[in-house]
């Protein structure tokens, strides 16, 4: 963790005492198998009823909740839980552990034929300065709207360091001008596969969605940007890869 930090320290070394504070976003990532033991209706009926208004009862909340669309490793729902601090998510810990209504709806998704989930992987993130806390009510819409998770390893804690940088320092403005609806980016402090950073961004579907990255690709701030030597994909990417989601019916963002 105290690595995964360091690039955040770096990046934020001569920031503002008055910047917004930043919070902590859990993603979570709830894999199932096709079978008869109705995995996904079973986890999203916790979801909804269980884990959500438990988290708001403890201080903390269920911003999103979304199934895979398109990607590898499906079928799989994605969560995405915030805390505003590490000192909250601990008390929210504590205080879930103590909830007697969490522990019933607990004991009702284990209740059910053979096993309620194959596995689940968290990962916790940073949120970036940019973006102190995830969009829910400006990506609020239809319910075919679309969002892709995307998730970008660096070579090493100091590479990624320019890349949140540049995030805050550019590209997220170029985003949100060309009419991307980003919902959070954020470091990645515990989770595999770091350095890395992952942020997601909405769309009213896919078609708008290449729309608006053919347009992102010839923008001229963004090829100004990128034409800085320190700046190129290659000396601070390693690698790129991407999830489309779609929204579950109870997620606030959608």
């Amino acid at each position: 963790m105290l690595a995964g930090l360091a690039a955040s320290a770096l990046m934020n070394a001569d920031a503002p005492a008055t910047s917004p504070k930043n919070t902590y976003l859990e993603i979570k990532t709830w894999r199932f198998h096709n079978s008869p033991e109705n995995q996904p209706a079973r986890v999203a009926d916790y979801l909804e009823h269980g884990l959500s208004p438990a988290l708001s009862r403890a201080g903390a909340r269920l911003d999103g909740a979304f199934s895979n669309v398109i990607g590898p490793g499906g079928p799989y729902y994605i969560t995405l839980t915030q805390f505003p601090s590490l000192g909250t998510m601990q008390e929210v810990l504590a205080k879930l552990a103590a909830d007697e209504k969490h522990e019933q709806a607990l004991r009702k998704l284990s209740s059910g034929t053979g096993l309620p989930f194959v596995r689940v992987e968290s990962s916790l993130l940073r949120s970036f300065d940019g973006m102190p806390e995830p969009a829910i009510s400006s990506t609020l819409g239809d319910s075919s709207r679309v969002f892709e998770l995307r998730t970008y390893e660096s070579q090493t804690f100091l590479t990624l360091a320019r890349k949140v940088g540049m995030f805050n320092g550019g590209e997220m403005q170029i985003f949100q001008r060309l009419g991307f609806r980003p919902v959070f980016f954020g470091e990645t402090i515990i989770g595999s596969g770091q350095p890395n950073l992952m942020y997601m961004l909405s769309y009213n579907d896919l078609a708008e969605r290449g729309r608006l990255w053919r347009a992102f690709g010839s923008d001229p701030e963004w090829k100004k940007l990128v034409s800085r030597p320190e700046l190129k994909d290659s000396e601070i990417v390693a690698n790129i890869s991407n999830v489309i989601l779609a929204p579950l019916r109870f997620s606030a963002i959608r």
